[in-house]
């Protein structure tokens, strides 16, 4: 199974694609994709229904939400209320070290996203701020980055063991899917992302190059 972990629609402040858009692209395209995840930037879009949607283009469409730290970016899977009240979502200065124990307590998988990407990258501050706690997934093929970035952060995945997932960081429509994660077993929603990122039966993928 092939999910898109990394995408924004225009519920964050710099997406200009609607999730109906992705549906139809992903299937006017016959992208290798089973579905995809909106994480929002600085918030968790608890409102939205998309099983409409779902039902309608056979895709899944999960919700999570990309916070910012002042290691760089992370996207926070499996966000519940208990989680949304330990610290504020829109705050761009949250610890790493905090939104990593949190999102463990609560039962949810924090991956620090883009890492090889400057300022808003967890690598940089990696060397300059030193090391972090918590650490086990990070984002290593992200379809916005530089070259470069992608490869900084397999390298510090393959050195410190971190498990590697892969998402678009789609803010426009043509640009989802252009790097996912392969699952080996289904997922048929966010309790069962959670599971899966927490086993070890995912790798990050370039899905239109296979």
């Amino acid at each position: 199974m092939i999910l898109d972990l990394h995408s924004h629609s225009i519920a964050s402040d710099d997406g200009r694609a609607k999730v109906e858009n992705y549906c139809q692209w992903i299937r006017k395209k016959s992208l290798p994709l089973d579905g995809f995840v909106l994480t929002e930037h600085r918030q968790f879009d608890s409102a939205s229904d998309y099983r409409a949607l779902e039902d309608e283009f056979g895709l899944l469409i999960l919700k999570a939400s990309e916070v910012e730290t002042e290691y760089g970016h992370v996207l926070v899977f499996g966000v519940n209320d208990d989680l949304e009240a330990s610290f504020d979502f829109a705050d761009i200065r949250n610890p790493l070290a905090m939104v990593l124990q949190e999102s463990r307590r609560c039962g949810a998988v924090a991956v620090p996203c883009h890492p090889g990407r400057p300022k808003v990258g967890m690598c940089a501050h990696w060397e300059t701020k030193g090391e972090v706690e918590g650490v086990e997934i990070v984002e290593t093929l992200n379809g916005g980055s530089r070259e470069g970035e992608n490869e900084e952060a397999l390298a510090f995945a393959t050195r410190y063991g971190w498990k590697r997932i892969g998402g678009s960081d789609s803010h426009i429509v043509s640009h989802i899917g252009r790097c996912a994660t392969r699952f080996d077993a289904e997922i048929r929603d966010i309790d069962g992302l959670v599971a899966a990122l927490q086993g070890d039966g995912f790798e990050a993928v370039r899905p239109l190059e296979a």
